[in-house]
């Protein structure tokens, strides 16, 4: 929609978390840092917490675009709330192991075969398990029970845990933990772009998708979206894109700060608590026609006259609610867009954000 008044060759704010648009911020690169060292190291699990949407997804996607995956075999997981033994099928089914119908005794011996197999072949297997915070503790004792399998020295297997900040609490506070804690070599907790970040953020992306300028941006508009986003990347993400939808209906070239705080306080409408299933239908409006004049003995008042000023009130009247209502059918069009938009967005998540669950 946008992309074409604009002439971008892609959409810069998808949802859809991809490696290509990640950005450098201060946070994100210590975590980078972390996770170069962690996978240097070669065993052990490495753990990147943070809010949801801090980019955590994109972080472990950039990393792995820039390591040898002919030396690796990567098998994701996304988990829910699943118990050790169903994990241990989600890890084989992630490695390409047919798990149906086996018992948790030979599914163990299966995957260590296959651990060992690209270990001869000079592979070692990574496992990315995210949204770990729903993981029980049963599953968690899991996954450091599958770190033990070794040949020799070296072990077969390392672990990135992704989740949210109450991951790392449960970490911490969890006695029946203490064995995992021990096998941590590498974390970090996502923390929300600072405001001077914000400018090369959107504009990093922005240039990646064709961007020369149309839009600009304005500083205080800039201001605007850190106050709305708070430095979150998913809701800055979210609020540029229907920035740039309101842009190109309007047909502007600059974004300023009325035009942001514009579309964030339709946000918050949308946001407020109500039936999300009906799209809201234009207000309605009493459009009761000019009364005529009165029928008298008299002749009818001239321009001047007291009934020639009070039919301008009703005709100024009768104009600023056709303006009322035809500005709430345009705040309508622009919901039915954001939705359709939102739509497209939900699709491209539901592929996943690695595309296949397992490479190597």
């Amino acid at each position: 929609m946008y992309t074409e008044f604009y002439n971008l060759n892609g959409r810069p704010f998808q949802l859809t978390p991809d490696p290509r648009f990640y950005v450098d911020t201060q946070t994100h690169r210590k975590a980078m840092a972390y996770l170069t060292y962690g996978l240097g190291q070669g065993e052990g699990f490495i753990i990147i917490t943070g809010d949801v949407g801090a980019g955590k997804t994109t972080l472990v996607g950039r990393l792995l675009q820039t390591i040898d995956r002919s030396k690796l075999v990567v098998a994701n997981i996304v988990t829910s709330l699943v118990d050790a033994d169903n994990l241990l099928k989600m890890i084989a089914s992630g490695l390409g192991i047919n798990a149906e119908n086996l018992d948790v005794a030979t599914l163990l011996t299966r995957i260590e075969n296959f651990l060992r197999v690209q270990h001869q072949q000079g592979r070692r297997v990574l496992l990315i398990v995210d949204e770990a915070q729903n993981l029980p503790i049963g599953s968690l004792e899991q996954l450091r029970m599958l770190s033990n399998f070794s040949a020799g020295a070296q072990p077969l297997s390392q672990t990135i845990l992704l989740g949210q900040p109450e991951f790392r609490e449960k970490l911490a506070n969890s006695s029946e933990l203490e064995q995992l804690r021990q096998r941590v070599i590498a974390s970090h907790h996502l923390e929300p772009m600072r405001r001077d970040e914000i400018p090369a953020y959107v504009e990093n992306r922005l240039a990646l998708c064709g961007w020369a300028g149309d839009p600009a941006f304005s500083e205080e508009a800039y201001d605007a979206l850190f106050d709305y986003s708070g430095g979150v990347p998913r809701k800055l993400n979210n609020l540029c894109a229907r920035v740039l939808l309101f842009g190109a209906l309007e047909e502007k070239h600059e974004i300023d700060e009325s035009i942001v705080r514009e579309v964030t306080d339709d946000l918050q409408r949308d946001n407020a608590p109500r039936d999300r299933e009906k799209i809201i239908q234009p207000n309605s409006v009493s459009l009761s026609p000019v009364p005529a004049p009165q029928q008298s003995g008299y002749p009818a008042p001239g321009p001047s006259g007291g009934a020639a000023a009070a039919l301008d009130d009703r005709l100024v009247a009768r104009i600023e609610r056709l303006e009322y209502y035809a500005s709430e059918n345009d705040r309508n069009l622009r919901q039915v867009l954001r939705i359709l938009s939102d739509l497209v967005e939900q699709n491209e998540v539901e592929r996943g954000p690695y595309g296949v669950s397992r490479s190597a």
